[in-house]
């Protein structure tokens, strides 16, 4: 059986009080396979509590900081209304006015929003309210006029233009930045507001934001309506006049330099497109064309020359050497079968090879001829290709030329359609433009004008601490995530489900204690715990407890050797008979548990030593045998490899009905693989908060590599405070034990 189908068996295994299979997802990608999420969360924020607790108060009190710190503002709000369109006299479309498209209302008003935040009408209110000359403006908006130079006058001396310049330009980007336009949702409304640490400042900016938005859009309809077509008109006449002189240009150039162009179709993704190419360019890129395919000629003429003539495709398609070869082909099997009878001198041998040698001359003859073919035709092509090539050096320079005199012609054909372009715009705009009989009223008024605010806007204090609150809460959550991404290492089971996916046989809890001590007390938690592992491992195979099992780790000083002295004692105590086996021969331990010598044990029966009888060993009060690990041999891998541990295993199963073997760790070794794959069932013992699951998985990964079956994990120095389970939370192992007491 694998590791992968005997993983996922169904195998009873100890869970926590309460969990159940629930298919939810793990918090933070890890824990959580058959655990309520909620229970998942709590769990993870108990075993992080003073970490969640250090960075939310952490983030309280800088929040209360920058709260007590923060300069108090001052926000005046005024309400204006703008309506769709006022009244006209004449409407210039001719429709409806009280009739439009829910789209155009959507465009008038965004267009009016942006008007509202246009940097010219900041500067209109700048002007009024004087700003850029308020010393104690920039102040409170935290500029240092005096660093830039901006009040130079002060230390009896003018600004300059260009430092006037930027001290207004500081003060309209202040007002840009501080303002706020609020459209009111589903009216005509919109709110304007200005924020500051001056109340009397802000109430004065927006009620002159206010007046000064109305000004200009009445001053917008007037000019309008007033000098649109006269402009236009004018701007028509100055057009036109241009793009006639431009084309005047244009053409007696043409005619100086005698550029001719023909118009050329082209075809494009978006349709044909007409162009003009000069005569010239047309036949360079024909004659072009041209020398490419004599230069192919010449090239392939040259390659007949340089070959043999008689292997030409020429030579090859040649009638009349075809005849010759064949009856040359003849006469020679001819010759060839005389001279298999008779001797050269033979008369008519002797003629045969007379007329073999005229045939021979003949073809060379014809071959010759073709061969001086060639060369002609090569010649031929030689002499086209060169005065090709001339006649396109030629047109070359005449293109140089050429180009060089359609510079100034592609500069008066560019202003050609420039003018061209902008007179058809400009005429199709006239076009559009309405007669308008008069300006209509205003469609811009003010609903309720600021008043001077009482109580400052912010900064406050309730909401920043809460904002505080939900961002250490955030951050908190952030670094317990990154915390618990870091974090390998298995401490509960529901870990060591998820990250392995596989079935938790048993929890072992931690002690201060001796453990052996504490297993000799059947009422003790570890000694229940350990009774619970092999109640499940009665229920690990089809037929019950395995009669050969090993129990190994990923590393040393995870248990394996407690586990494997636990789960012997727990099979003796059913009335079983039990051996346990030391299979760790490079660093044995039963012997020390049992206080039995080490002379004798399994390195001996592995090096030769067929007596096993002589390498059990029954003290008194196990109530179980041990055969010793025996003395250390030089390569503990080569005595494992061979055939000898499975015999040594056979035999302890004649003599006994379980045998568990204590195996060394996995990783860094061979010894564990190789006794895995001669049981049963393997056992696999994991620290809590010991090893992390990268290792783990890599150390059951050569398991199965070796055909082990893995039949579960057991969690060994299980602490429940420690794992984020809470205070007096354990597995019920001393259930009933204080009513005893008691009773």
């Amino acid at each position: 059986m694998n590791f992968v189908n005997n993983f996922s068996s169904t195998i009873v295994s100890e869970r926590l009080p309460g969990d159940v299979d629930a298919g939810v997802s793990p918090p933070f990608g890890r824990a959580g396979v058959g655990i309520p999420l909620l229970r998942q969360y709590w769990r993870i924020a108990v075993r992080r509590k003073w970490v969640i607790a250090g960075v939310i108060a952490a983030s309280f009190m800088l929040g209360l900081i920058i709260t007590l710190l923060m300069t108090p503002l001052y926000t005046a709000t005024a309400t204006m209304e703008i309506a769709r369109q006022g009244e006209n006299i004449v409407d210039i479309d001719g429709a409806d006015v009280g009739s439009r498209p829910a789209a155009a209302d959507l465009e008038f008003y965004q267009t009016q929003y942006s008007l509202l935040e246009a940097r010219s009408l900041a500067e209109r209110v700048a002007a009024e309210l004087r700003l850029a000359e308020n010393e104690q403006y920039f102040e409170m908006f935290g500029e240092d006029p005096n660093a830039r130079g901006l009040f130079a006058e002060q230390v009896g001396r003018d600004l300059t233009s260009e430092q006037r310049a930027a001290r207004q330009k500081i003060a309209v980007d202040i007002l840009l930045e501080n303002i706020s336009i609020s459209p009111i949702r589903g009216s005509s409304l919109v709110d304007v507001s200005f924020t500051s640490p001056d109340p009397t400042l802000s109430m004065r900016v927006v009620n002159s934001w206010a007046e000064h938005f109305i000004g200009s859009n009445l001053d917008r309809r007037f000019e309008a309506t007033s000098y649109a077509r006269k402009f236009l008109e004018d701007r028509l006449e100055q057009l036109r006049q241009r793009l006639e002189a431009s084309e005047r240009r244009l053409v007696t150039y043409a005619a100086q330099q005698g550029i001719v162009n023909v118009a050329s179709e082209e075809r494009s993704a978006g349709g044909n497109i007409v162009r003009e190419r000069s005569l010239l360019s047309e036949e360079l890129l024909s004659l072009s064309n041209e020398l490419a395919e004599a230069t192919a000629d010449r090239i392939r003429d040259q390659s007949l020359v340089n070959g043999d003539p008689g292997a030409s495709a020429r030579a090859l398609d040649n009638v009349a050497i075809g005849a010759l070869r064949q009856k040359r082909a003849e006469v020679s099997s001819e010759y060839s079968n005389m001279m298999a009878r008779f001797e050269p001198e033979y008369p008519p041998a002797k003629a045969l090879a007379e007329q073999l040698a005229a045939l021979d001359r003949s073809i060379i003859r014809e071959e010759t001829r073709v061969g001086q073919s060639i060369q002609n035709q090569y010649r031929d092509a030689v002499q086209r290709e060169t005065a090709l090539a001339d006649r396109v050096e030629d047109l070359k320079s005449q293109m140089v030329d050429l180009r060089r005199r359609n510079i100034e012609y592609n500069i008066f054909q560019r202003d050609v359609d420039t003018n061209r372009e902008l007179y058809n715009g400009l005429l199709q705009r006239y076009k559009e433009v309405g007669i308008a009989g008069g300006v209509g009223t205003n469609n811009i008024s003010v609903v309720d004008a600021a008043i001077l605010p009482e109580q400052p806007s912010s900064p406050n204090l309730v909401l920043n601490l809460l904002l505080a609150l939900l961002a250490g809460c955030a951050l908190a959550a952030v670094a317990v995530f990154a915390l618990e991404q870091i974090d390998e290492a298995l401490k509960d089971p529901a870990d060591v489900t998820n990250a392995l996916g596989a079935p938790v046989l048993g929890v072992i809890p931690a002690s201060e204690e001796n453990p052996l001590d504490l297993l000799g007390d059947r009422k003790s938690d570890l000694a229940e715990a350990y009774l619970s592992l092999q109640t499940s491992l009665q229920f690990s195979t089809d037929h019950g407890l395995p009669r050969a099992l090993a129990v190994t780790s990923t590393r040393a000083s995870e248990g394996k050797s407690t586990t494997s002295y636990a789960i012997a004692q727990s099979l003796a105590r059913t009335g079983r008979s039990v051996v346990l086996m030391d299979g760790d021969m490079r660093s044995p331990s039963l012997a020390q548990f049992a206080g039995i010598p080490n002379d004798h044990g399994t390195s001996n029966f592995l090096a030769g030593d067929d007596n096993v009888d002589r390498l059990i060993r029954t003290p008194e009060g196990l109530g179980f045998s041990i055969v010793p690990a025996g003395p250390n041999p030089p390569n503990a891998a080569e005595l494992l490899t061979g055939s000898r541990l499975k015999l040594l295993i056979d035999e302890l199963l004649k003599r006994h009905d379980h045998v568990v073997i204590d195996s060394p760790p996995v990783l860094g070794l061979a010894d564990a693989p190789l006794i895995a794959s001669q049981v049963e069932g393997v056992v696999y013992a994991v620290e809590s908060g010991g090893a992390r699951s990268s290792m783990i998985r890599s150390a059951l990964s050569r398991l199965a590599a070796a055909n082990a079956n893995v039949l579960g994990i057991v969690l060994t120095k299980f602490e429940a405070k420690r794992a984020g389970y809470g205070y007096g939370y354990d597995y019920g192992y001393g259930y009933g034990r204080d009513r005893s007491k008691a009773g």
